[in-house]
């Protein structure tokens, strides 16, 4: 009787002990940055029934009450951007979290083109990088990225932290996101937050949960870790680099990801919506701003990717709140990580600039094709959206065009800009009679050739649905 009661004594501690402290998620710490002028989320745990206050030091403050698990969770309202400020916390003990700073947060994620670093990888380098690395002294960037660790079942904390930008840690900031980071607090004037979430050759199953994958049967949730690509399996990406940040308070969403679904581009924009809105529904934050690159041309053997950037940008047409970056004029033939990742992460920020925060007089999307219309001369006019100024091909000859008939077979097509009609370009190929429908750039790899006047590339496109 004395041994069990012993036992019993020793399990009420080691559970009175787990719970003896007010505990926060890494994500809440030191350095931090918290979204501005709005209730942020903040939660943790401590003992069951106990009362906890979160006091701001800019004079505000949230209470909560752990329930029968010992979790809890409120809302703090923030200030105009500014900082460094102190968040206390109170519960059966005492936190102080420091050096805290008021912003703008942006989660960015994807796969390798996201992670790809300021530095570069093996053999494949970001342009600029040791001049944009020598003058990257700037605490009002911080950065904190998810450590990639594969997990069977949703991980509410991973082992992290918030660092800001200096030459000693830029190199390792996942290039596209500090680029837009930069080039917003350079316009902004404000700190920017990035919590950053990528893993090379992952696929958008990976980043989806089980109840958004529920409507695609043929997708099988692993019950185990696979062996060998764990970052391929579905649930796997989301349930260890995604869920320990749902609810965190941010203003919008950057997405690089395409490349390891490109075998089954025909799906890709069913998965990519629904990953948005379940995304969004987890958030409870509405309709966030929800802005991705377009995969760059590259020469994949034996598919054409040209349906997976089509995918994508029906995705942008068809999905309220997102925007979509072109990539292709900076594609590299035999390099799939282009190196131009300044122009990504400066895309990035103009839909993000122009859209979110009002800046004026931005032009934010490269021409979009809008419609077609048959004229004499067997000929046909593209017009375009996002091209009110016109277009132009930089003194260059148009390239990538092809125009077929009701046989379906193309042929390399003429084509001109258009000195009737601003944002439009006429196509015509002497051997096709009565065409039916014109393709530009509709391969893996080109080099693009239509541009708006303000120097954003058109994305490639098809007028037909064959």
């Amino acid at each position: 009787m004395k041994k069990q009661f012993l036992i019993s004594l020793l399990c009420i501690f080691i559970v009175a002990t787990s719970f003896s402290q007010t505990s926060l998620p890494a994500l809440f710490s030191d350095s931090m940055v918290l979204q501005q002028q709005q209730p942020v989320a903040i939660w943790g745990s401590d003992l069951p029934g106990t009362k906890v206050i979160v006091s701001g030091s800019w004079g505000k403050e949230g209470t909560a009450v752990t329930d029968v698990k010992g979790h809890w969770k409120l809302f703090l309202q923030t200030p105009q951007a500014g900082g460094p400020y102190n968040i206390e916390i109170k519960g059966s003990s005492k936190r102080i979290i420091k050096n805290i700073l008021i912003g703008e947060v942006w989660l960015c994620s994807g796969q390798s083109n996201m992670q790809m670093p300021v530095k570069g990888n093996m053999n494949q380098p970001v342009l600029g990088s040791n001049e944009t690395i020598l003058h990257s002294n700037n605490d009002q960037i911080r950065m904190v990225s998810a450590p990639r660790s594969p997990s069977i079942t949703p991980l509410d904390d991973v082992k992290q932290k918030w660092i800001a930008a200096s030459p000693a840690t830029t190199g390792n900031f996942s290039a596209a996101a500090y680029f837009f980071a930069k080039k917003l607090q350079t316009i902004l004037g404000v700190p920017i937050g990035i919590i950053h979430t990528s893993w090379g050759a992952s696929t958008i199953e990976s980043w989806m949960d089980k109840e958004a994958l529920s409507g695609y049967k043929h997708i099988v949730i692993p019950e185990k870790l696979p062996e060998t690509e764990a970052n391929k399996a579905p649930t796997i990406m989301y349930n260890t680099m995604l869920h320990p940040y749902i609810g965190y308070t941010i203003k919008g969403a950057l997405w690089y990801q395409g490349e390891a679904n490109r075998e089954n581009a025909h799906e890709y924009q069913s998965l990519f919506s629904t990953m948005i809105g379940s995304w969004r529904k987890q958030w409870l934050q509405g309709d966030f701003p929800f802005y991705f690159v377009q995969i760059a041309p590259f020469d994949y053997p034996k598919m054409n990717a040209a349906f997976l950037r089509e995918a994508q940008l029906k995705t942008m047409q068809t999905v309220k709140n997102t925007g979509m970056v072109v990539t292709l004029d900076i594609g590299e033939k035999t390099v799939i990580h282009p190196s131009q990742k300044e122009t990504v992460g400066n895309r990035l920020a103009y839909w993000a600039l122009a859209k979110e925060y009002g800046v004026k007089g931005v032009t934010y999307s490269g021409p979009v094709y809008k419609s077609m219309q048959k004229n004499a001369n067997d000929r046909i006019l593209l017009t375009f959206d996002y091209s009110e100024m016109g277009l132009t091909s930089f003194g260059k000859a148009l390239t990538n065009f092809e125009i077929a008939g009701e046989d379906k077979i193309f042929y390399l097509a003429e084509a001109i800009i258009s000195n009737e009609k601003a944002g439009g370009v006429i196509v015509w190929n002497t051997q096709v009679k009565n065409p039916v429908s014109v393709r530009y750039s509709f391969k893996s790899w080109v080099e693009a050739s239509l541009f708006n006047t303000q120097g954003l590339p058109a994305s490639s496109f098809r007028t037909d649905d064959w």
